[in-house]
């Protein structure tokens, strides 16, 4: 009942299990964090004696039960160490020691805020797999023109270059979520490396208040944030015209207006 309160579904059956396993970059010698361990059926199967694997579960009596097992049969949990807390508390880098990987099936109603959680250690990631709602899969996947196209694509393209790996159907899970899920697969970096940004949490809250009213323009939804001379100047600045929505911008158009807006702002003191 606890993982019910907390939006979990387990993927059941050897079968999806596998595929997804069959997904994953899984190498000697790394360092992988799994978020939501469980009852430990993916834990045990992504073990490996050449691997570490540190299983985070937010539930006391699960956590338990799972170390428990490892202590009593070693031999079936190979590398693991299980970590018991809440995911958007711990400090990964400081679990981890390295550079790792993620996999997890999160809640759905709060994959934003995880996945916000694990840029914070973008330079220690390798890549993130995670199980998440379609509908959630296709917006981060959306580019630039599409109607799912909004600030979620764009936070995680800066990070990362994300795929949907595999359609996984209400069935392959207990309970069952009433909606499809998908197995997606983030590679790090992104554009980040690229784009340069003088202060990326500005820039990540300069696209969001791009992004706030969708059916607004540029224009309208950066007047709370820079006089509307500055944000002509700039759109103009950088080829873009004044009736532009944000879900027509790439990163590298949003990193050019943004760099624009800043320089523009500043001589406008």
């Amino acid at each position: 009942m606890a993982r019910q309160r907390m939006g979990q579904h387990f993927l059941v059956g050897p079968g999806w299990r596998t595929r997804v396993l069959d997904s994953l970059p899984l190498r000697a010698n790394e360092t992988w964090i799994e978020i939501g361990a469980g009852h430990g059926e993916m834990t045990q199967l992504l073990a490996a004696p050449s691997r570490r694997l540190i299983g985070i579960e937010a539930d006391r009596h699960l956590a338990h039960d799972l170390q428990t097992r490892i202590r009593l049969e070693p031999e079936k949990w190979p590398g693991v160490e299980v970590a018991t807390g809440d995911v958007l508390k711990l400090d990964l880098a400081t679990l981890a020691s390295n550079r790792f990987r993620i996999y997890g099936n999160l809640p759905y109603y709060i994959t934003s805020p995880i996945l916000h959680h694990l840029f914070t250690f973008a330079d220690q990631i390798i890549s993130i797999h995670i199980v998440v709602q379609w509908e959630v899969a296709a917006r981060i996947v959306a580019r630039p023109g599409h109607r799912e196209y909004a600030y979620l694509s764009a936070a995680c393209q800066f990070y990362t270059h994300p795929r949907i790996v595999l359609r996984l159907p209400p069935g392959a899970f207990r309970p069952p979520p009433r909606v499809t899920s998908a197995l997606l697969s983030m590679e790090l970096p992104g554009e980040r490396e690229s784009l340069n940004v003088p202060d990326e949490l500005r820039f990540l809250g300069f696209v969001q208040a791009c992004f706030s009213q969708k059916r607004k323009t540029l224009r309208n939804n950066l007047r709370a944030e820079f006089p509307d001379a500055v944000i002509q100047t700039g759109l103009s600045s950088v080829g873009l015209r004044p009736d532009f929505r944000a879900e027509q911008l790439s990163l590298a158009r949003f990193a050019a207006l943004f760099k624009s807006l800043i320089n523009d702002g500043k001589r406008a003191l």
